[in-house]
């Protein structure tokens, strides 16, 4: 069966199944990134180093950022337009969003490096953690075309129907960055640089792979060089659909950076890194739902596209259940396995120890609600509607979490820091669950319009 027509025509839970798990599987690789370089630099550094790539994080946020700009956006037109069979939009869209992830990329990696020391202390850097994090960053920001290309195009590949590929990419990637850090880092002794060149390289081999997927046979669509030049049309859209996630990523850049400053002031640099590996654990866990994610992405865009609206409620139905479980075992994994979880990243520091198992367990205490507020806004952003994800984003990040960060420290000191995640979880995910209640009611009423335009076949004995 073609890779599009399967979208309307195979059942729900196979195409979730089939197009989530590559996506959990790539994510929770493109995860592991974080994850190991923290590691080794823990280990063969030691923890000041890891509170750089604290620092440097915001910046890596903003260049995810963009890339969720162009790469989200994209796919869910692309999804559309393959749903509509109207493959040319679909691959006009496809050479336009590969041209705003090299033009972007440029900018931002000459902006970071002209300003790159007044950055880092706006996002928290002072002393020796300031060196490790400009170390870090001369380097990461080399790459910041690669990440750009690397996760634009690898979403577009989902869009189009081969999520298995699209994992392969990640898994390349990750495999690389696992091989290269210990060489680099231990064996060539480069410190924390190693780690950052690492993931370059890394970066680098995964682009020049998905770039060439598109140029050869196994694509549904395909780059077309008089493509690659920008439609005022086109690039509206894209920005219109993917402007929510972007915000979130910028949002989530501004808190980060505010929770290093407060951090460092309530709990010193301990602190910071120790909010590093609450990130990178946070990751681990939340980045297969967005998996989950990108899987069900081109099945909603598809079918809502196609006004098949009984199999878009459905797949949104199974996408929440799924994204629920995975942050409940999370969330115990986190309570009962804090310690072993923070000394995985450097022994022999104690109260680094102390501090990471407390943030661990109130950062992440609200974890079992998050899980349907991501999904949620998944639905919005697949079936065209970015301005409600837009809300719901805004509201967390900047009208919830920013002032609890700012206002409970001067009531709970560094435990007020760390509280301020779990308030911000329950009170976002009382506003998403008003939107949702609101926008179900609207897709069943679609629904059963199209039941009344496209009544269901009568099931007699010869249908069998």
């Amino acid at each position: 069966m073609d890779r599009t027509l399967r979208l309307e025509k195979e059942s729900i839970g196979k195409l979730l199944y089939q197009f989530s798990l590559p996506a959990i599987i790539g994510m929770m690789v493109m995860a592991s990134y974080n994850i190991v370089d923290r590691i080794f630099v823990g280990r063969g550094v030691g923890a000041l180093a890891i509170s750089g790539i604290a620092i440097t994080f915001p910046a890596i946020i903003i260049f995810m950022a963009f890339g969720m700009l162009v790469g989200i956006g994209a796919t869910a037109i692309l999804s559309i337009r393959l749903g509509e069979k109207k493959i040319q939009e679909a691959e006009q869209t496809l050479g336009n969003a590969l041209t705003l992830s090299v033009v972007i990329g440029i900018i931002l990696t000459a902006i970071f490096y002209i300003f790159l020391d007044p950055l880092l202390i706006l996002f928290g850097g002072t002393g020796e953690v300031l060196e490790y994090a400009r170390d870090f960053s001369k380097v990461m920001l080399i790459g910041g075309v690669f990440q750009m290309i690397s996760f634009t195009m690898n979403n577009l590949i989902r869009g189009e129907g081969n999520p298995k590929m699209a994992m392969t990419t990640m898994i390349i990637g990750a495999v690389l960055n696992t091989i290269l850090n210990p060489i680099f880092i231990f064996g060539l002794n480069w410190g924390i640089q190693g780690s950052a060149w690492a993931t370059v390289i890394s970066q680098g081999i995964s682009s020049a792979w998905v770039l060439l997927y598109f140029f050869g046979k196994k694509s549904h669509v395909h780059f077309h060089f008089a493509n690659l030049k920008l439609r005022k049309n086109i690039v509206s859209k894209i920005f219109s659909i993917g402007v929510s996630p972007f915000i979130m990523q910028i949002a989530a850049s501004i808190v980060i950076m505010i929770f290093n400053k407060s951090l460092a002031h309530y709990g010193g640099d301990l602190a910071v890194a120790s909010m590093a590996i609450t990130n990178a654990i946070t990751m681990f866990i939340v980045m297969p739902i967005f998996g989950i994610n990108q899987g069900i992405q081109p099945i909603l865009g598809y079918n809502f596209g196609a006004k098949l609206y009984h199999r878009v409620r459905r797949v949104f139905e199974l996408g929440i259940l799924a994204a629920t479980v995975i942050c409940v075992l999370g969330f115990v994994t986190v309570i009962f396995f804090s310690g072993d979880i923070v000394r995985f990243f450097e022994r022999g520091n104690e109260e680094l120890l102390y501090i990471g198992s407390r943030a661990l367990r109130i950062y992440l205490f609200m974890l079992p609600v998050v899980g349907y507020q991501i999904i949620s806004a998944a639905y919005f952003q697949a079936v065209g509607k970015p301005k409600f994800s837009l809300i719901l984003t805004v509201a967390r990040q900047v009208g919830i979490l920013i002032p609890a960060i700012l206002i409970l420290p001067d009531f709970f000191g560094l435990d007020g820091v760390w509280a301020a995640g779990p308030v911000s979880d329950l009170l976002s995910g009382i506003l998403s669950a008003v939107f949702l209640i609101r926008e179900m009611k609207i897709l069943k009423k679609l629904e059963l319009e199209m039941k009344e335009v496209r009544p269901e076949p009568k099931i007699t004995p010869a249908s069998f």
